[in-house]
């Protein structure tokens, strides 16, 4: 038995902190919160306990320390992939996110998904990182954002990739290329439905797959008690993947008042990236994709602050590498910029995230839950900044910050 004492913890149900912060530990559960000390004692002082944070949209194959994103898609080989991930994954817990969604890569592997062989690791303890909800490969059309030679404007002929591998086009190819991930692991279904800031070719928010396409993933994932996210952007896009039953849209930064009207109206969840909006570096990249980044970001800024005030079920999500990982709480603070409360922002990275992974095990300080405890310098509903500066990080009862 091991207790967590500290000056307060967030009851996020309740949306204040408690004072004295007690939690009792026992093996990787949560065994009781509040009262009296048992077992060892583990005194934080002054910090305050918060449920371990969650990121719903991540790349840990990508980006971290020397990669060349020019280059990376035809130079980096599966196992060097794997191994920059060890990185990324380990700042990522280290920052206080002990879930994530893994969702989708752009590069050849062969047809292995390497997102499921990291969550295997990591969940065996051969190395430290977040529990990992895997996606396997995003499917796209070919030309589709995320088809990588279209992505990086490779020429003809260069870097084919598989319907495996996700570029799929027509319904056989879709259900084939869905029912593949789910055969191999993935555990959600990562769709490319619009373009995107950084996509060479196209509009941003037009429109990837028709709705059929869109309606025969989504069929064949929730057969199989799987859910689908989709990058898109544009207002008609959205509306098209919310229509065809997608469960969260990534992104949604050209969303319109009847598109928000539509997706409360589903319940589909947002994830919006927004931060990326104030933060992602597009100095070196080509003039076009300038000039989508300074059209489309504020447009990003004001979309979210609507779909908040209008209901949408908000969780928190970073695109990182497109933000450096480790920096993941970032987004915290730039969804309250946007109009958000600190506790809203606090819920949509801890209840709504694990309502939008279908848990019930984590989330909150709370008897029988998951023992996934962060300690931050402060009191986050005052000044979530303190999210950037995480003192303590327990995943499963295991201590990985102290």
């Amino acid at each position: 038995m091991l207790t967590l004492k500290a000056a307060g913890l967030l009851d996020v149900d309740a949306g204040e902190i408690v004072r004295p912060g007690i939690v009792r530990i026992d093996g990787d559960r949560i065994r009781g919160v509040g009262g009296d000390a048992e077992g060892e004692v583990l005194d934080l002082g002054d910090a305050v306990l918060l449920p371990g944070l969650m990121d719903m949209e991540v790349n840990l194959l990508m980006g971290g320390r020397g990669e060349t994103a020019a280059y990376s898609p035809v130079q980096d080989d599966p196992p060097l992939r794997m191994l920059r991930a060890v990185g990324n994954a380990r700042r990522t817990l280290r920052a206080g996110f002990t879930t994530v969604r893994n969702l989708g890569l752009f590069v050849k592997t062969g047809g292995y998904l390497l997102d499921v062989a990291l969550a295997k690791a990591i969940d065996a303890g051969w190395i430290e990182g977040p529990r990992i909800v895997p996606a396997g490969h995003a499917i796209t059309p070919t030309g589709g954002h995320l088809d990588p030679t279209m992505f990086a404007a490779f020429a003809p002929g260069v870097l084919p990739l598989s319907v495996e591998e996700g570029i799929a086009d027509g319904v056989d190819e879709v259900r084939r290329a869905v029912r593949y991930q789910i055969k191999h692991g993935a555990q959600l279904i990562k769709v490319c439905a619009s373009g995107g800031v950084m996509s060479h070719t196209g509009a941003p928010g037009a429109q990837h797959y028709s709705g059929e396409e869109l309606r025969v993933i989504v069929d064949e994932a929730h057969r199989r008690g799987l859910r689908v996210a989709a990058h898109t952007h544009g207002a008609e896009a959205v509306r098209a993947a919310v229509e065809a039953g997608i469960d969260c849209i990534e992104h949604g930064f050209l969303i319109d008042d009847e598109t928000i009207a539509l997706m409360v109206k589903h319940g589909t969840f947002l994830v919006p990236t927004t931060y990326l909006a104030d933060g992602m570096d597009v100095s070196k990249a080509a003039p076009e994709l300038q000039a989508k980044a300074a059209e489309m970001f504020p447009r990003a800024r004001a979309s979210v602050r609507a779909a908040y005030e209008a209901g949408v079920r908000i969780a928190v999500g970073t695109d990182a590498p497109a933000i450096p990982h480790g920096k993941n709480a970032c987004e915290l603070v730039a969804l309250v910029s946007r109009g958000m409360s600190p506790l809203a922002v606090l819920r949509a990275a801890t209840v709504t995230a694990a309502d939008l992974l279908g848990v019930t095990d984590r989330g909150r300080l709370a008897e029988g839950l998951l023992a996934d405890v962060i300690a931050v310098p402060g009191d986050p509903l005052r000044d979530i900044a303190v999210t950037q500066d995480v003192r303590f990080v327990m995943k499963g009862g295991k201590v990985h910050v102290r």
